[in-house]
């Protein structure tokens, strides 16, 4: 009997304390001591890799997740209420147990299934057969992927099990890191990586590259309060990268321009029909109840139909309407009735159920266009949208937040971002004001890009030095009094989400959320749980 590597597709149906693979009689297949003996085989390990860390075309295990985080957040409700909310609820109302982790179950445990085989590649690519230069290229990869694991895992739960080399299953003995641990982990790999990556070719095919690594090094800078690192790497990628702000804002989530010169690393995807690589986000978050008499062709061709979860929030929209915010507002939400932003002509009036939609609104940037739904014979699993993960106008912002920390010029780079939608430039502005407007400026810019959530808890109010979020959610909350004094006609109306939302948040422990207790009760109690859980 032989040890067969199956792919890590499969692999990950084992613990992610487990280095063996299923035990077959060896037909001609290559087993894990015979593989990475190629370049081929190198490549296709590592792209499996990147599909595991990405997964735009997996609606359940990290998309669905990450949604939810959006969900806890001033920027969206859980937005479907004629469907059971349970894999949302948890986080998104602030009733998260250790037993009852809705989808934050899956996003812990697939982040160690792909720890373990970036471990699992690095060790056997390292005494690979390929020269150095390939080596570096798929090894680079690796190790970014293996450090945007940890950078989700350490703000989603704080310090979590630390380990950069394969395990097997006597290695159940693994306590929790500490939080500056697994930082100073991310940032080892990412400057290796970035290293190793130094030749490698920026945005073939979306391929991670030497960028992304400082990009990502720039945000964890910034998330540890270490503004002269976030000023260097953010700057670095500014000046030196070949990237550029997109001229048009709404291009940036534009179907049709896939890797564009803004993007840093973006999720792939892909509308052939015979394979489903396209992206779930557009399901997962579209418009729920579209009906064809509702777009002028009457044709059910131009119907996409999603699930509607993650609708935008009225605070939301009042952020950007206090800014006279028109171009980032419309290309972020639409309201029922609105004309989609970009797709007048084809969908002048965007209706949806308002029975099953909490705040009669959708999100933007996930929609797919009329023509593009119209060229599909197959929409479910075909929906060609790439998904930025990180983008210029980000280190813009971390430049900015680092400057004014460091005192040095932050209302350049914030009006430089106002410039693009065509915003009058903030002047006179410095202190509190000058860092609440930096916050907002991130907001307004960022919403639904994954970084909302994360924000809220590692920005500090400068009146009270307490962070954000404590300010925002909680029986005392701005946002949760302003929904409970709403008027919006849309979020009053629709009541089976409540209008609560954020009520429960408690600071002395929603700061994070609680280790999953199947994985402190597979450590045999070693892995702690989190304050207050």
């Amino acid at each position: 009997m032989k040890k067969i590597i199956v792919s890590i597709i499969a692999f990950s149906l084992f613990s992610a304390s487990c280095s063996d693979f299923i035990e077959k009689e060896q037909r001609g297949t290559q087993t894990l001591e015979n593989y990475f003996q190629t370049v081929q085989e190198c490549e296709n390990y590592t792209n499996e890799l990147t599909k595991r860390l990405l997964l735009p075309n997996d609606w359940w295990t990290l998309v669905a997740p990450r949604v939810t985080n959006e969900m806890s957040t001033d920027d969206a409700w859980m937005g479907n209420t004629g469907q059971d909310s349970g894999a949302h609820r948890p986080a998104s109302q602030y009733l998260i147990t250790p037993d009852n982790m809705g989808d934050m179950n899956s996003i812990y445990t697939a982040h160690y299934y792909t720890i373990q085989s970036a471990n699992i590649g690095l060790e056997r690519m390292a005494s690979s057969p390929l020269t150095d230069v390939q080596k570096n290229q798929y090894m680079g990869e690796s190790l970014f992927v293996r450090a945007y694991c940890y950078y989700e895992l350490v703000n989603l739960f704080g310090g979590v099990p630390l380990y950069t080399k394969s395990l097997g299953t006597g290695d159940l003995t693994l306590e929790r890191s500490s939080a500056a641990d697994v930082y100073a982990q991310i940032e080892t790999d990412l400057k290796d990586s970035a290293a190793k990556l130094e030749s490698a070719p920026v945005n073939k095919d979306g391929r991670i590259n030497k960028w992304a690594a400082y990009a990502l090094l720039a945000r964890v800078s910034l998330f540890q309060e270490k503004w002269a690192e976030a000023k260097t790497y953010s700057n670095k990628v500014i000046t030196e990268g070949p990237f550029a702000l997109e001229a048009d804002f709404l291009n940036i989530w534009n179907v049709n321009n896939h890797n564009g010169i803004e993007s840093i690393l973006e999720a792939q995807s892909s509308s052939v029909q015979n394979r489903d690589l396209g992206s779930a986000l557009p399901t997962l978050a579209g418009a729920r109840g579209e009906d064809k008499k509702n777009f002028p062709s009457n044709d059910a061709a131009d119907v996409l139909d999603g699930w509607g979860w993650c609708m935008p929030t009225s605070d939301l929209e009042n952020a950007y309407l206090s800014e006279n915010d028109v171009i980032r507002r419309r290309s972020t939400i639409t309201k029922w009735g609105e004309a989609a932003y970009g797709d007048e002509v084809l969908n002048p009036t965007h209706k949806f159920s308002l029975n099953d939609n909490k705040s009669g609104r959708i999100c933007r940037k996930y929609y797919i266009p009329i023509a593009t739904r119209r060229s599909l014979d197959k929409k479910d699993g075909h929906l060609p949208l790439n998904i930025p993960l990180i983008r210029l106008a980000e280190m813009y912002l971390t430049r900015a937040e680092a400057n004014y920390h460091l005192g040095g010029d932050a209302l350049t780079d914030i009006n430089v971002i106002r410039a693009r939608v065509k915003l009058d430039p903030k002047t006179g502005i410095s202190g509190p004001t000058l860092l609440k407007q930096i916050y907002k400026e991130r907001r307004l810019e960022l919403a639904f890009e994954g970084l909302r959530l994360f924000d809220i808890r590692r920005e500090k109010d400068p009146t009270t030095g307490r962070p954000v979020i404590e300010s925002l959610m909680g029986p005392n909350g701005t946002f949760v009094k302003y929904n409970l004094s709403s008027t919006d006609p849309y979020e009053t109306t629709n009541l089976r989400e409540p209008q609560d939302k954020g009520i429960n948040f408690d600071p002395s422990k929603h700061l994070l959320w609680p280790i999953p207790q199947l994985e402190i009760d597979l450590s045999g109690n070693l892995i702690k749980q989190n304050p207050g859980y």
